[in-house]
């Protein structure tokens, strides 16, 4: 079982949530980040992304941190954010092209990501989990939600459409990429009730993005109960915004290699047709976010790979000794491509690979290439929901940058503060 909380939000005061609002934290740099807080000066990114301000510092030096909790302090001090005075759910809604996700926006409980009821299928990275665990902290919240998904029920849906046919958004605003994203607050007893005891009966949540934040949450736990410190209730929990499985879209997560060495383009293809039934893909349209295999079935391991100025569909047959994470075809192309060809052996820290994900039209994966900066370019097929469940059911981690969920929820329309 799991459980959900209600909780006072801080949010921005009325007709402040459009300066305010900002792209997560870690899909920006610090040059970006900078960039995006001299058009809107009141950015969220200034208390999630503290560091553009002082780009002479160590990004993960204290006097950062301090910085992130000062401008928190003080946009609440100026009325910028405010509390709610009642504890409340909250549905988050994202209106993206002619996709609609609804999501509840809550707390989930620390204990149960440590007891296993909240599974991961990421490892987390041990300088960005500290990064989050000294700004939660410091801060003392939570400024960015844990995305967590559960499988499809039919009463939690019937309960959101009535939740937002009823009743016009606290909040409607326009991200930078053309989505709208609504906030509703549910306050009727009644129906925070009623889908709390619902989520008792659900038997387990899954982290879909947010793999730091949430681990982050824990340590901060961990950290303020050394010595046996008994911790206020709020301080277990940690912001979330649930959806269901059916809510939500899996996107490939696609590769870029800078350079082929030892090989050249020529025998790096070779090398793949050695392994694999490749064949030029012929036009593809540039606007869509991925390949439509037309040669690989369902069940094979399939590619593309953008080759000086050409696509190649790539089809390794399934083999039914591999088990379910050796069977992702992220995993097939590290061990059959990248470890025996290029000697890339570490996934996460060789600096020749790189990796471009979410809903990026392939046209990006073609201008990075044509342009000369990378080599190649490989559109991986999306992974489905229903594989992440059961990898992570198994206690399974899949390898990095396996999936990409959408949506991307902004920051600072929501943070849950832990005392």
């Amino acid at each position: 079982m799991v459980h959900i909380y209600p909780f006072k939000a801080v949010r921005p005061a009325p007709g402040k949530a459009e300066d305010i609002a900002a792209v997560p934290y870690d899909v920006v740099n610090a040059e970006e980040a900078q960039e995006i807080i001299g058009k809107k000066p009141f950015s969220f990114l200034k208390i999630s992304r503290a560091d553009a301000l002082l780009p002479d510092k160590d990004p993960y030096s204290r006097e950062v941190y301090d910085l992130s909790r000062k401008i928190f302090d003080d946009y609440r001090d100026k009325g910028l954010l405010i509390q709610d005075e009642n504890p409340a759910l909250y549905i988050y809604r994202v209106h993206d092209g002619d996709k609609t996700y609804t999501g509840i926006a809550c707390c989930a409980d620390t204990r149960e990501y440590e007891s296993g009821e909240i599974r991961r299928h990421e490892l987390t990275r041990y300088d960005k989990e500290e990064d989050r665990t000294n700004h939660i902290d410091i801060i003392n919240a939570n400024t960015g939600p844990v995305v967590l998904l559960h499988g499809s029920h039919v009463e939690i849906k019937k309960i959101l459409t009535s939740a937002t046919n009823e009743k016009e958004p606290d909040v409607i605003i326009t991200a930078p990429n053309g989505s709208r994203h609504e906030i509703f607050s549910i306050t009727e007893p009644e129906i925070v009730e009623r889908l709390c005891q619902i989520f008792v009966s659900i038997p387990a949540l899954y982290i879909a993005d947010g793999h730091h934040r949430c681990k982050s949450a824990v340590n901060v736990v961990e950290k303020r109960s050394k010595n046996g410190i008994k911790l206020p209730e709020e301080s277990h929990h940690v912001l979330g915004v649930i959806f269901a499985e059916d809510e939500v879209k899996v996107h490939g997560y696609s590769r870029l290699l800078t350079n082929l060495a030892p090989l050249t383009p020529d025998s790096f293809l070779k090398k793949i047709s050695d392994i694999a039934h490749v064949t030029p893909y012929g036009d593809a349209d540039k606007t869509e976010f991925t390949l439509t295999p037309k040669i690989g079935r369902k069940g094979d391991h399939i590619f593309h790979l953008y080759l000086k100025g050409i696509w190649y569909e790539c089809v390794i047959p399934h083999n039914p000794k591999m088990n379910e994470i050796q069977s992702l075809d992220v995993s097939v192309f590290q061990e059959q491509v990248l470890i025996p060809f290029l000697g890339i052996t570490d996934p996460r820290g060789d600096p020749r690979l790189q990796y471009l994900g979410g809903a990026r039209p392939i046209r990006d994966l073609m201008t990075k290439v044509d342009s000369g900066e990378y080599a190649v370019a490989i559109a991986m097929q999306p992974v489905d929901v229903r594989t992440v469940f059961s990898i992570a059911d198994a206690g399974g981690i899949m390898p990095p940058k396996s999936t990409w969920f959408e949506p991307k929820l902004l920051s600072g329309l929501l943070v849950h503060l832990l005392e």
